[in-house]
């Protein structure tokens, strides 16, 4: 693994935006836009050292499968927060008729620098984004600049794949909805689900487009409908689950949730049960079970432990998105890094403990290894680089290569 720096092309902008990814600037704290996609450097892997990553990141998937099977048989969704009595029921019905339901894909967050074991830092299998740019436009990218060169990046062959094999277990006779939060201002869940939908298409599905702010709820017939007062009998949503289960169509959510049992009338994709793998509870899960895995890092959910006077951790809120809400404590220390605007106190919810393991720094740049999960698949990498120690809504974005 090595970072190299290179001319971005010219025009670069206007061919990653006529490529989908429409959002290729991050407007800064002190006003100012910088690139998100950011082609003035390039990382290059090794194929023996890409493959060696797809193999660790396909037997965490394994792993974390195994944890979420051992919360459910253990009757321990109260340590990911899930409490209310329906919720934590249909969660573990949905976990239990998993085979009956579509599942498309997830975001292994890693810490690797080229040396030594890749380090498990969160996983999001419910809502996972970045995907746009690691699939299309950092391959066109490649092909460009590096003609003849490979890249760890299957993931659009492999989506395509993953809808024809799933369309057996989607409801007849109506297309599948793709949702979005009209709240995105950036237009990256816009463009991520837009592109999700162009993957269904080519693999033949029916499919329609919908914001979530614009579903419906018929009083009379109960169920969601369109604006157009259609059924939605199946949708897509990037719209995560524990907003689903909390916010005022929360009710009927549960009243209506298609199982697998053919008993509701709304298919959510991705399906409950991924409420198991998107929480970051499943860290202290895992290192219980794999005790020493080389892959994990020591985390818990009742304090910091000997990682407090040892290597320093890092407090994450079970629940949290973008880096917000994380701190990072040096070993006997206090909050080295905390939430922009926020003062270092103790968090007010839930949080998860990891041991510190400072993001590798190349050049100034400190890295973190977006690893792609399609079904049960390793499927490809997105690149992430941020100026501080926790990756925000700040961090860039950068191609790779194998050479």
């Amino acid at each position: 693994m090595e970072r190299r720096t290179i001319t971005p092309r010219p025009g670069w902008q206007q061919t990653v935006e006529e490529q989908g990814l429409i959002y290729p600037l991050t407007r800064h704290p002190d006003g100012e836009l910088r690139p998100y996609w950011d082609e003035s450097a390039y990382y290059v892997f090794s194929l023996p050292e890409v493959e060696a990553l797809e193999d660790v990141v396909e037997e965490l998937h394994a792993m974390c499968l195994a944890a979420a099977d051992h919360l459910v048989r253990e009757d321990r969704l109260a340590d990911l927060g899930i409490t209310d009595p329906r919720l934590a029921a249909l969660v573990a019905e949905a976990w239990h008729r998993r085979a009956e339901l579509p599942s498309l894909y997830g975001r292994f967050d890693l810490r690797y620098d080229g040396t030594g074991a890749a380090k498990l830092l969160e996983y999001n299998a419910d809502t996972p984004t970045s995907l746009v740019e690691a699939a299309s436009p950092q391959w066109f990218w490649m092909e460009e600049r590096f003609p003849g060169a490979d890249q760890w990046n299957s993931l659009h062959e492999r989506l395509v794949d993953a809808w024809k094999e799933q369309a057996r277990l989607l409801p007849p006779g109506s297309p599948l909805y793709f949702a979005h939060s009209a709240g995105d201002e950036l237009g990256e869940d816009l463009m991520t689900v837009a592109y999700l939908r162009e993957t269904a298409e080519q693999a033949g599905l029916a499919t329609d487009a919908i914001a979530v702010e614009d579903i419906g709820w018929d009083r009379l017939s109960r169920r969601f409908v369109d604006k157009r007062l259609r059924f939605i009998r199946s949708c897509f949503k990037l719209y995560p689950w524990e907003w689903l289960t909390t916010d005022r169509f929360a009710p009927y959510v549960l009243e209506t949730l298609d199982n697998g049992g053919g008993t509701g009338t709304t298919l959510w994709i991705e399906p409950a049960w991924k409420m198991l793998l998107s929480n970051k509870a499943l860290l202290a899960v895992l290192w219980e079970l794999y005790p020493g895995h080389p892959n994990l890092l020591p985390a818990y959910l009742d304090g910091p432990r000997e990682l407090a006077t040892t290597t320093g951790y890092v407090t994450k809120p079970l629940l949290g998105r973008e880096g917000a809400g994380v701190t990072v404590h040096e070993a006997g220390a206090g909050v080295v890094v905390h939430e922009a605007g926020a003062s270092a106190v103790i968090p007010q919810e839930p949080c998860c403990y990891q041991e510190l393991a400072p993001l590798p720094d190349f050049d100034g740049n400190r890295v973190v290894l977006g690893a792609w999960v399609v079904g049960d698949e390793a499927a490809g990498l997105g690149i992430r680089e941020s100026a501080g120690l926790v990756t925000d809504e700040y961090a860039r974005f950068l191609p790779h290569v194998i050479l």
